[in-house]
């Protein structure tokens, strides 16, 4: 990653990696931080057949060698039946064993469908077996300042959608219920790890960790982050080193949470990464906003727009990548 001086000429190229000294990098830290800090003889990665699983299972891959990985599969009811497929012909594409653990029944202990589903009929009162759902958040930033306000759009059995504004109760109620999804997972995830005294492997890029696009204590619960300081359009550059299946590299990025098939540009980014980190990166640079709608061609109206999403949501959920406050003893007289 270039970083930007007085006397250079920002792009949109300013993301550019050296991919194969990155993966060497990253691979060397993998087995020093596993092996030696941790005391692990392996990692255990949950695989959804989405592009930063799969970056993470190959640089695993390469760090331990293949018979030391082991792939997690934990779908669900709601799960898209291609991310089981991908998943398995990714783990094939490494020589990565897998194991398959549905997790639907966990999730119906808890009462995951039935509290998320409660709250969605407050909003649609007619939602029920057959209906689809998705959160989402007003359209691109691109096109207009609005603020990040969440609407619910439902699909009935015979395909029509409606989509209404979720009042905060109803979101909270929502989003809450899903997110045993994530913690459920990360459950399993460390069963198998402990099972084999391995390390779990973490997934989320930078995008996910600085803006706040994970659960505390779910996928953000692991032991080593490996990507966690690559940006979006960064991991799609390591992906296409490392063999990454193109088929898994061409799918849009999604979280896989809801039933309706929500995207994570459409539920929470608002913006195409290929435009989101280099106007993130050029602002960290301190470059002027002027520079990057030029590189860009973009309006300095429309970068100030991102910039100013991407502070919020760094500064509203700062709280998820807070340590737990540990009260000291008060000192004896």
């Amino acid at each position: 990653m270039m970083s930007i001086n007085q006397d250079q000429t920002f792009t949109k190229q300013a993301l550019a990696l050296d991919a194969a000294q990155e993966a060497g990098r990253i691979v060397a830290a993998l087995r020093q931080t596993v092996h030696e800090r941790l005391r692990r003889q392996g990692a255990v990665v949950g695989i959804s057949g989405g592009i930063d699983s799969s970056t993470v299972l190959a640089l695993c891959a390469r760090a331990f060698g293949a018979e030391r990985v082991v792939g997690i599969l934990l779908p669900e009811k709601d799960s898209s039946p291609d991310s089981v497929d991908l998943a398995l012909r990714l783990a094939q594409h490494y020589g990565v064993a897998t194991v398959i653990e549905e997790i639907s029944g966990a999730l119906e202990g808890f009462g995951c469908y039935r509290r998320r589903d409660e709250a969605i009929r407050r909003v649609f009162p007619d939602f029920g077996p057959g209906w689809k759902s998705k959160i989402v958040l007003p359209g691109s930033l691109l096109d207009k300042e609005t603020l990040n306000v969440f609407s619910l759009t439902v699909t009935s059995p015979d395909g029509r959608e409606m989509t209404k504004r979720l009042p905060p109760a109803e979101y909270f109620q929502i989003v809450a219920a899903s997110n045993f999804k994530q913690r459920a997972r990360m459950a399993m995830l460390y069963y198998h790890a402990e099972l084999r005294n391995y390390a779990v492997i973490g997934t989320p890029n930078r995008n996910e960790h600085d803006l706040g696009f994970f659960v505390k204590h779910g996928d953000g619960g692991v032991d080593v982050n490996p990507i966690v300081h690559l940006f979006k359009t960064q991991v799609y550059q390591l992906a296409e080193y490392l063999d990454v299946p193109q088929e898994i590299r061409r799918r849009a990025p999604t979280s896989d949470t809801y039933s309706g098939g929500s995207t994570q540009e459409e539920f929470f980014f608002r913006v195409p990464f290929e435009i989101l980190d280099v106007v993130w990166y050029g602002h960290e640079q301190g470059v002027p906003t002027e520079q990057i709608a030029a590189a860009l061609a973009l309006t300095p109206e429309q970068v100030e727009r991102v910039i100013n999403d991407t502070l919020r949501k760094q500064r509203t959920t700062a709280y998820l990548r807070a340590a737990p406050v540990n009260f000291t003893a008060e000192p004896q007289h």
